[in-house]
């Protein structure tokens, strides 16, 4: 019972000391959702494939968020003409990839794999982009 109770409040103060960090990763996540419109992005893209993952992938990273807000605005890029193939960097990063919650994950996990990880799943974004995309056929 005092391995249960001993337990309990450790997780209890973990949490108490990551909820300033995650409350303000929710506030900044919401905030650059909120304040970047969709049609910003269409300037962004060069129509170079391989580029457009890269800067996909980087925005992606920066903005990250939830999977079905991926969907929805992975849906409209791709009708303002925005390549498969940056469209898909852009999803996979924004689900895999959060700079903005990099101090939360650096908090809960430790810096070095927080960083790390980041950068595997950045790079990932990309080369399961170009896959996905020459397996579908499509290079639009």
């Amino acid at each position: 019972m005092n391995k249960i109770k001993e337990a309990l409040t450790g997780t209890w103060n973990a949490f108490l000391k990551s909820f300033p960090v995650l409350l303000g990763v929710l506030l900044l996540v919401s905030l650059s959702q909120v304040l970047i419109p969709k049609e910003a992005f269409l300037w962004l893209f060069s129509k170079n494939a391989l580029l457009d993952s890269f800067i996909g992938s980087f925005l992606g990273s920066i903005l990250a968020g939830n999977p079905l807000t991926s969907y929805i605005l992975g849906g409209e890029l791709l009708t303002q003409g925005i390549s498969l193939m940056a469209v898909t960097a852009f999803i996979i990063a924004w689900v895999t990839v959060g700079i903005v919650q990099l101090p939360a994950e650096s908090v809960l996990l430790g810096k070095r794999f927080a960083i790390t990880r980041n950068i595997v799943a950045f790079f990932m974004a990309i080369i399961v982009a170009v896959i996905t995309v020459l397996l579908m056929g499509v290079f639009t």
